[in-house]
């Protein structure tokens, strides 16, 4: 994953880049709200906050930012993958009962 602002070092030697470059993958705008989060986090009482400044005490501010942004967002695509998941299973047992299921947006 890229994450825009956070941008490691790259070295060269003989005209051979040594480092971790970036990937170029990913989207840079949820990249930035995903480590303006995650330095919000490490201000609160929270999980995130508590893994945010052990990262920062022992690594840095920014590799903590991008470590708790990652934790963040795959807890973001957890949540919503369940719910995904959840609603199919609960239309495919209408469906078993013999029940006609229609879904419209609320509104």
């Amino acid at each position: 994953m890229f994450l825009g602002s956070v941008r490691p070092g790259i070295k060269s030697s003989a005209g051979k880049s040594k480092g971790r470059g970036l990937t170029g993958h990913g989207n840079k705008y949820l990249a930035r709200v995903s480590g303006e989060a995650a330095v919000t986090a490490g201000r609160s009482d929270t999980i995130f906050g508590e893994c945010y400044r052990r990262i920062a005490r022992r690594r840095g501010k920014k590799r903590a930012q991008v470590a708790v942004g990652r934790s963040m967002l795959i807890a973001i695509w957890h949540i919503l993958a369940d719910t995904e998941t959840r609603k199919r299973n609960h239309i495919r047992q209408l469906q078993a009962l013999g029940f006609t299921v229609t879904i419209e947006p609320a509104a």
